[in-house]
């Protein structure tokens, strides 16, 4: 892939000067959704497709951008003069909104650059492709112009990127993962503080079977931004008896105890599923570090009743790939992953159950809901790096 995307750049680009290659992974969260612009923990690792760029510095202020995903477009240009969300720019306003972010910090991003992107990450799968570009976006101009910056401020950067740029309010999640990923762990995440341990997954006996339910799903137009309102609301009706900053401080016995100051009903159970999903994402560390495989499964199932009941952003498609799976023979756990309202769901299944369980769900989501699902057998890979 390396050698392949090397010529198709120079054929767009020209054959000189110092050119590199460049990968960022996609991730997925085996548990803890939702919860990470809550002040909750997450638990996502970093998978070993990505997105690949082939990058080149110039000597003016121009940008040149292509995507081997999207051929048709042909090369987008813009500058790093002219960096506006521009709605019809399409992708291209991920790495534009990456270069703002350096820039509106100070960093010292001062010429233009030729990139060539190619992801083999599922376009709105869930598997968080555009912060995968934000983020490889951000590792490149790290490299190209030698900024001083960590991989938690480049994760920092990213959220920065989606939320004040891109238009959608996510937390940090999807960018920290992308950015400091480790292969064989996940990373145990308080995003409180930001404070992480590398968790390692030791799955001797599973594999990780990741079933994209196909259902396209934009996260700047969901009900994203609007579960994050009703959580936000939540806590500030908390905060009027309780002296807390977030809905994650709280354990399940003191929700229970003081939800009666949530007036709505739907508040109240999104607030819910906020701080018990933070509790069962500890639990469910804790039972990986104990090697207890069932105990892991068994919460990742709470988890997605929690999404589906309480939460109420899991829809037919995912609820359909989750029922079927437990189903079958040799699976430990199932629950939909991601933001929700499509994109993908996570399983975790005994390593001579796996090519009977894709079989068998694929060809009961298929009678259901009309259409395939895609299933993506996975490892966990490591950060950004130049390849």
């Amino acid at each position: 892939m390396k050698e392949k995307m090397k010529s198709k750049f120079e054929e767009l680009f020209g054959d000189y000067g110092d050119i590199r290659v460049y990968f960022a992974p996609g991730r997925v969260n085996l548990i803890g959704e939702h919860t990470d612009y809550n002040g909750g923990h997450v638990f996502p690792c970093a998978l070993t497709m990505g997105t690949y760029a082939v990058a080149r510095k110039r000597n003016d202020n121009k940008l040149r951008l292509y995507s081997m995903n999207f051929e048709k477009l042909g090369i987008l240009e813009s500058s790093i003069e002219d960096l506006k969300y521009k709605k019809e720019e399409k992708w291209i306003n991920y790495p534009k909104s990456m270069i703002w972010a350096l820039k509106s910090e100070e960093y010292n991003v001062d010429k233009g650059f030729d990139i060539l992107y190619y992801g083999n990450i599922p376009n709105g799968a869930g598997l968080s492709s555009s912060a995968s570009i934000e983020v490889l976006t951000g590792f490149v101009l790290k490299d190209l112009f030698n900024l001083d910056i960590d991989m938690v401020k480049l994760a920092l950067l990213g959220q920065k990127a989606e939320n004040q740029y891109v238009g959608v309010n996510c937390g940090i999640m999807d960018q920290f993962i992308i950015a400091n990923g480790k292969k064989d762990c996940a990373i145990f995440l308080d995003t409180a503080n930001l404070e992480f341990e590398y968790a390692p997954v030791k799955l001797k006996n599973e594999k990780i079977v990741i079933m994209n339910t196909n259902k396209k799903r934009g996260l700047g137009d969901s009900k994203y931004n609007e579960r994050r309102a009703e959580c936000e609301k939540a806590l500030e009706e908390l905060q009027q008896e309780l002296n807390i900053k977030t809905l994650g401080e709280l354990s399940e016995e003191e929700f229970e105890k003081n939800k009666h100051l949530i007036k709505d009903k739907n508040r109240k159970k999104r607030a819910k599923h906020a701080v018990y999903e933070n509790q069962r994402t500890i639990k469910a560390v804790k039972a990986l570090q104990e090697n207890k495989i069932d105990l892991l499964g068994k919460l990742m199932i709470e988890s997605h009743n929690s999404l589906r009941d309480d939460y109420e952003v899991t829809g037919k498609e995912l609820d359909t790939l989750v029922e079927e799976s437990l189903k079958q023979d040799g699976v430990v756990g199932a629950r939909m992953t991601g933001a929700g309202f499509g994109g993908c769901a996570v399983s975790i299944v005994k390593n001579d159950k796996v090519e009977k369980f894709i079989e068998n769900v694929g060809k009961a989501y298929k009678e259901k809901i009309g259409y395939n699902a895609d299933f993506y057998v996975v490892e966990i890979g490591d950060g950004p790096r130049i390849i």
